[in-house]
């Protein structure tokens, strides 16, 4: 039973090293890092972040693809052809006089410049265009939403780097008081006023805090690196984060007025709905192939074969009717299709919408108990540092065991690890809140 009360801390140390973040110790000055800057660099050197943005550049640039469809198109042509002095024999009979002799043909060169305008397509550009178009808008959502996400997630990083720090501070300090208390009993041992066994207590609780320390310090290492790959520094920079940014969470307002943040202000919902609209401009340019086009053509064409004929600017202007007759029993399966995707789209929308209500409604309880858990935590300290006071009072007037003093400090220490690490779990879960909200990075 005893040994089991001395292992205790261990335990309690590892529960608040969840996900830390390191501190390289080459001798450099500390680099401060406020939560506002530790955002803009993660935007900054987010690659994911890049592949969206590639995404919406590539989105915008498909839209003025289709808009360039209302362009008319211009195609020019030329050939110069040497030819094996072919028989040419004239229907139209030429009165030349006297005897006619033979054409003889053996080159040609000529020249044609055609254009077109399209002035009905079937509405299939128009709705081509328009599908375009809500593309790149949620295309830009996208990159909205991602932004969100990584904010939330460098807060997420952020916070663990704090709890890391803060935990090997606590540590070191509780193993410079068992260090003392390993000297103070030694002196009691000597002088015949403790027992080696109690001794032996002590010595193996300082034990224990080297072991947590060195656990502490590691795990500090691991995310410290991690924070500084994220935000785009070398790996051995130190980074001093200012916790009092993180420590202030809002007010909690009710579940309802966040569910409706969260549906006026969510990016992925609002790219989704607009995708919804794309598949339905889609649908309407499919259905655009079972009409004709039309459009208003025009050309040049001057052409010279010697000895035979001679063009010069012939200009030519008119109206040009093209229908795909095979369009009748293709378009169809083209069509079902299209409302295939729609209604995919549609039952995703309905998916998020679960999604989004379940989402909240985890946030918003998260942040309520993460409230709630402060003031028991501060309680718990509270009770933590009169149980010790007391238990060191009975212990220095032989009333308590060490076996009882080493409980109540293992007690002690944990009491003032969840308190630290529960204001800042607060600041996390209502950043999650918003980011949940889709109001995080307004708030930043």
């Amino acid at each position: 039973m005893k040994r089991k009360s001395i292992n205790q801390v261990s335990v309690a140390f590892v529960f608040g090293l969840l996900a830390s973040a390191a501190l390289p110790t080459y001798g450099q000055s500390a680099k401060s890092l406020p939560l506002s800057e530790a955002i803009k660099l993660s935007l900054q050197n987010s690659g994911q972040l890049k592949i969206s943005n590639a995404k919406a550049d590539e989105a915008s640039a498909t839209y003025k693809d289709a808009k360039n469809n209302y362009l008319p198109d211009f195609k020019a042509t030329g050939a110069y052809l040497r030819v094996n002095n072919p028989s040419v024999d004239l229907k139209v009979k030429l009165n030349l006089g006297g005897s006619v002799k033979p054409v003889t043909v053996n080159q040609a060169a000529y020249g044609m410049v055609s254009g077109s305008l399209p002035i009905f397509s079937g509405l299939r550009i128009k709705y081509g265009v328009e599908s375009a178009k809500y593309l790149q808008q949620a295309a830009k959502l996208d990159v909205e939403n991602d932004r969100e996400d990584l904010i939330e997630n460098t807060v997420n990083a952020y916070s663990n780097l704090f709890k890391a720090k803060n935990t090997v501070d606590l540590v070191s300090e509780n193993l410079a008081r068992e260090k003392q208390r390993v000297k103070d009993f030694t002196n009691l041992a000597n002088n015949g006023l403790l027992t080696k066994n109690d001794l032996l207590k002590a010595e193996l609780q300082e034990s224990n805090i080297e072991l947590a320390l060195l656990d502490a310090q590691s795990n500090l290492k691991v995310a410290m690196v991690n924070m500084d790959l994220m935000l785009g520094f070398p790996e051995s920079t130190e980074l001093l984060p200012d916790t009092t940014l993180l420590v202030n969470p809002g007010d909690a307002g009710t579940l309802l007025q966040w569910e409706q943040t969260a549906f006026q202000n969510r990016k992925d919902a609002s790219a989704l709905a607009i995708r919804e609209k794309a598949s339905e401009s889609f649908l309407k340019s499919v259905k655009g192939q079972y009409y004709p086009g039309i459009a208003l053509t025009g050309g040049l064409i001057t052409a010279d074969i010697p000895n035979l004929l001679t063009i010069n600017d012939a200009l030519n202007v008119g109206i040009g009717l093209q229908y795909n007759l095979a369009a009748l029993w293709k378009t169809g399966a083209k069509v079902e299709q299209a409302k295939a995707q729609l209604r995919q789209v549609q039952a995703t929308e309905g998916l998020l919408a679960d999604g989004i209500r379940l989402q909240v409604n985890k946030s918003y309880e998260d942040y309520l108990l993460s409230i709630k858990k402060i003031d028991v935590y501060a309680r718990a300290v509270a009770q933590a540092n009169e149980n010790y006071r007391i238990t060191k009072n009975k212990h220095d007037n032989s009333l308590a065991t060490t076996t009882d003093l080493i409980d109540a400090d293992v007690a002690q220490l944990q009491a003032m690890l969840n308190f630290a690490f529960s204001k800042i779990d607060a600041s996390v879960a209502y950043k999650k809140l918003q980011q949940t909200a889709g109001v995080l990075e307004k708030k930043q």
